[in-house]
């Protein structure tokens, strides 16, 4: 059961899955270079790199539909028709939606540059 678009749940949802994709981006990154260093040679180009920007993008991607679906629900709902506090939380987390995925890029993109394991 996913969280309606105009509940309270996304106030928080859009940073929470930011928060879990940098713990998982660094961490990930911090255990293979531990474990398994990719060649310092490769440069940037290396599978550490690219399962993190795939990842990465994915996470974007899902934040930007759930950004999306807030902005959808948040015009949907008129003035009148639901409590004001709705269209709010609807508007709200889209806002956040938006600038979890931003972050989320921002996190992401210098991977295309920077080698793993600096």
């Amino acid at each position: 059961m996913k969280p309606a678009a105009d509940s309270g749940w996304q106030l928080v949802l859009g940073l929470s899955l930011w928060a879990l994709w940098f713990v998982v981006a660094y961490g990930g990154a911090a255990a293979a270079c531990r474990w398994a260093p990719p060649d310092p040679s490769s440069g940037a180009m290396t599978g550490l790199n690219a399962a993190l920007l795939l990842v990465g993008l994915t996470v974007a991607a899902l934040l930007t539909w759930l950004a999306w679906r807030c902005l959808q629900a948040g015009r949907r709902l008129q003035h009148g028709q639901a409590p004001p506090y709705r269209r709010f939380l609807a508007r709200t987390g889209a806002v956040l939606h938006a600038v979890a995925a931003i972050s989320t890029l921002a996190v992401a993109l210098p991977l295309l540059l920077l080698p793993p394991c600096l």
